[in-house]
């Protein structure tokens, strides 16, 4: 039964390479036929995105916590 884990990892390690490989592959590919300035402004877009859901989900835990009662001093 030791060789499952291993078997398995191993399957999955390949299996995940392979997907990057081919999704890099193809949002170049993609890239190219838009142009440099309208991936890089789609890029900005979706890094200010997630900042702001990070933030968002940053202070919907805060408050979550003190109205919970939690200590939050170190």
């Amino acid at each position: 039964m030791d060789w499952v884990p291993i078997v398995f990892g191993t399957f999955k390690v390949i299996a995940l390479l392979t997907a990057m490989f081919f999704a890099i592959k193809w949002h170049y590919d993609q890239g190219e036929k838009k142009g440099r300035e309208a991936v890089l402004r789609a890029s900005a877009k979706i890094t200010a995105l997630f900042v702001l859901a990070l933030l968002g989900v940053g202070l919907i835990t805060f408050v979550l916590s003190r109205m919970l009662g939690l200590n939050l001093s170190y």
